[in-house]
């Protein structure tokens, strides 16, 4: 398909996707202590059994004790699925949804990171459709109201709990392919941004999280057909990345920066999910697959040799989030290097790593034809990308170049 035949159907697809998905936000609670606030919702709305999704280490660690001793005393039966790891799997979200249907549940939480609100998705989305997951890949194969899903993150990156989208990996004869299922009906209903829950989050996963939602922003900001509305929010986490994630990372202690990032990534959440990703999630997820690295650390590298390959295409709409982010410069073009330049200096300062060290050269061409598949023409990106622009990126991005 040549260029010009690309940018028309993905004009057409996008503009019946935007027409569809109006913009639903989940209804927020928010503040040191409000997963407990989750107990008299569910009695509100005359639910009596409710699966809980985390991980083991919530469990080991105890963190969800308090929320499960309120909803006994509430007489709210409380099932637990707790196997959800990094990178979930059709198998994982599948499981879950036999032990949902087979223990008479009514509701889902999910508690956790991207992972774990994004297994829980497509896990409701199987309660109400009769396709597999592999049949809901792509955007708008759902349709229909989801079991009552309140999301709880407990990392500030992935906004999966203010989202249109979940990302799910499958397996085909051995080979992992990551895919995004999207629709408006898998926004969650309820999104419960407690920043206690994320105060055990490591530096590491702190850093990685947060570039993983500063991608989402300046992404959805730097797409074409970004609204006002797009825009605001995702200017909102801009700034509030900028001033509080180094900061963060330092010191995890403060429930202020730590609740404050939790709602950046919210805000970034809302951004994305109503214009999109674009060619740093592309590359992502199929890195992330080949090599199974993790989502955020790949963003954050990743991030700046996009930004740097559009070039002069996104100096107005980079120069505008440098200007929220209180970067300076003489003019759009500087003020756009000077903002990729810092992205570059926060990974730095976060020990986040500017190379994917696994990649091979003879990779290029299955990490491109995947890259490509997914964003062409799916995702507004600000230019058109082929097999060279790709290459150019994953080329900056080889640990062997300085």
């Amino acid at each position: 398909m040549n260029r010009e035949k690309a940018w028309r159907l993905r004009q057409r697809m996008m503009s019946a996707a935007l027409r569809v998905m109006k913009q639903r936000e989940p209804h927020l609670l928010e503040g040191p202590g409000s997963v407990l606030q989750i107990p008299a919702v569910l009695e509100e709305k005359g639910i009596t059994r409710v699966m809980l999704v985390t991980s083991a280490g919530f469990i080991r660690r105890g963190t969800l004790i308090p929320l499960m001793d309120k909803l006994a005393g509430m007489d709210i039966g409380c099932e637990v699925f707790s196997e959800v790891m990094p990178d979930p799997s059709v198998h994982c979200a599948e499981k879950l949804h036999s032990l949902y249907k087979a223990t008479g549940c009514e509701a889902f939480i999910a508690a956790g990171g991207g992972s774990v609100i994004d297994c829980t998705k497509i896990a409701a989305a199987l309660c109400v459709r009769s396709k597999t997951v592999r049949q809901m890949r792509g955007t708008l194969q759902v349709m229909h109201k989801l079991p009552l899903l309140i999301a709880v993150p407990t990392t500030a990156g992935t906004g999966s709990e203010a989202t249109a989208a979940a990302v799910i990996t499958d397996t085909v004869k051995g080979v992992h392919y990551k895919y995004a299922v999207s629709d408006p009906c898998l926004i969650p209903h309820i999104a419960v941004l407690d920043p206690v829950l994320s105060l055990s989050l490591p530096p590491h996963h702190t850093a990685a999280t947060g570039m993983d939602a500063l991608t989402h922003a300046v992404e959805a900001y730097t797409n074409l057909y970004a609204s006002d509305n797009v825009k605001k929010h995702a200017l909102t986490a801009v700034k509030m990345i900028f001033a509080d994630l180094e900061k963060t990372y330092e010191d995890g202690s403060d429930l202020g920066r730590r609740g404050r990032m939790l709602k950046a990534s919210y805000e970034a959440g809302i951004a994305f999910t109503n214009n999109f990703v674009g060619y740093v999630h592309a590359l992502s997820h199929a890195c992330g697959a080949l090599y199974g690295l993790g989502h955020g650390e790949l963003n954050a590298a990743i991030l700046p040799a996009v930004l740097e390959e559009y070039g002069e295409a996104v100096y107005g709409s980079l120069s505008e989030i440098a200007e929220a982010a209180g970067i300076e410069g003489q003019d759009q073009k500087e003020r756009a290097r000077n903002l990729i330049s810092r992205i570059r200096a926060m990974n730095r300062y976060m020990g986040l790593d500017e190379k994917i060290r696994p990649l091979k050269q003879e990779d290029f061409e299955e990490i491109i034809t995947r890259a490509l598949s997914e964003a062409n023409p799916a995702y507004p990106v600000p230019v058109i990308w082929g097999y060279k622009e790709a290459e150019s990126v994953l080329r900056r991005l080889l640990a062997g170049n300085n």
